[in-house]
């Protein structure tokens, strides 16, 4: 795993402390589960492009960067 450090507003890091004592579980798992939710339910963008379909913003050569920035892969 990697470490990050988060600010949330003081009611927000209560209520995780609470939520944490109450399901007796770490902080850091109850923000793993909720991102890990968030991010499954997220959409993703439309691909403006597709086959032999021209988008004069976005050439094939650069779609797989594109791709990868618009997904949060890269």
């Amino acid at each position: 795993m990697e470490k990050t450090t988060l600010y949330l507003p003081r009611d927000l890091h209560q209520a995780l402390k609470e939520a944490s004592k109450q399901e007796g579980k770490s902080q850091a798992e109850i923000v793993r589960e909720a991102l890990t939710l968030y991010l499954a339910h997220r959409k993703r963008p439309a691909l403006r492009s597709l086959g032999v379909g021209e988008d004069e913003a976005l050439t094939g050569r650069e779609s797989e960067a594109w791709l990868r920035k618009a997904w949060g892969e890269g």
